[in-house]
Order: C-alpha cells, then structure tokens, then sequence
C-alpha cells in the first residue's frame, strides 16, 4: 500500500462533498460502477417528491461527474472558469441525446492542503465549497486534450441548490448550458 497521491485525496474528498450535501437533502446517493465510471459518470442522485415549486414527476434521477481543484479559479461574468481535461468527458456532459440529465460537479478546495478539512471539538468543516453546471447543449471543442467551462456562483451545490435543481428537472426543465454564464 501507499499512502494517497494528492489527487486521490481531492477525488475522496469530493465524494465525501457530494454524499454530505445529498444526504442533507434527503437524496440518495450512489458511487458509480466501473461501467458508468468510464462513462464519466462518478455518482448518481435520486431525489422523491415532493420538490420545491412543485413538479409531476415523482421521482427524479441526475449523473454526476465530480471533479476537484485547488487551483484558483478565476471568476468570469460570475461564474468560474475550470479546465475540465479529457473531451470525451466533455462531450458526454454535452450531449441532447441523453435520457438521464447530466452535471458537472466541481470543488473547489482551499490552496493550503492542511486546510481543506479542519476538525475542532466544535466542527468537522470542509473548506470552500462545490458549483454545479449543466454542460447540456454546449458547443463542441476545437480543443482535444481540455475545454474550460464556466461554473455560476449562483449554482453553488448545497442542499438548497441541489433540492432547487430536482425540482427544475420534475418540472421537465432540464437546465442548458449557456457559455460564460453557465445554465440558466
């Protein structure tokens, strides 16, 4: 055994991220299989209703696609610039042609390692937070190793964010990406 490179440490510490805020909302929350993982798919949320502003459907499903950073991210028209590396990913997060709507999660953590979870007697804290985007209908890329994409500050992923899209979703309205400006 060794112990974890740096990266597998953002990649555990963002799931732990996204399985905190689901629970927190009442929705369950899956790690991917190995199929789904090579899929770019890392998780999938169900929530049940009912859902806030209401909605039909019942039951609402989202994939997920979690990435993690400490690199500082730049805010661009209000929202954060991240270079998402791999294109097939990208393209998988972009595509119409999928049943199950898709999101980018991606967080955002503190520059200082020995920052990014600070426990008192008081509070276990994870530093900074996660946004959440829908890549849905984005342009393709003239790029091929990476594409930067644009998280809105206003679609943080916590547990009103999270609740606010399942409700958008059982409302048919999947959100769409919208360059610079994130999903409106």
């Amino acid at each position: 055994m060794h112990p974890l490179t740096t990266n597998e440490i953002e990649a555990e510490l963002s799931y732990a991220y996204l399985h905190a805020v689901a629970s927190s909302a009442g929705v369950s929350c899956s790690v991917a299989g190995r199929h789904e993982d090579n899929a770019g798919i890392d998780a999938k949320l169900t929530g049940w209703a009912p859902f806030p502003g209401g909605g039909f459907r019942q039951e609402v499903d989202i994939k997920v696609q979690l990435k993690a950073t400490y690199a500082e991210a730049a805010l661009v028209e209000g929202a954060w610039s991240y270079s998402l590396r791999g294109i097939a990913r990208y393209d998988a997060l972009r595509s119409n042609a999928l049943t199950t709507p898709r999101i980018l999660v991606v967080l955002f953590l503190h520059p200082e390692q020995s920052r990014w979870l600070v426990h008192t007697d008081d509070a276990l804290s994870l530093q900074r937070c996660a946004y959440w985007v829908s890549l849905r209908g984005a342009a393709a890329s003239a790029n091929e190793t990476a594409q930067t994409v644009y998280l809105p500050r206003t679609q943080r992923f916590d547990r009103e964010g999270l609740l606010g899209l399942m409700g958008r979703i059982s409302r048919n309205d999947v959100p769409r990406y919208a360059r610079g400006g994130g999903s409106p």
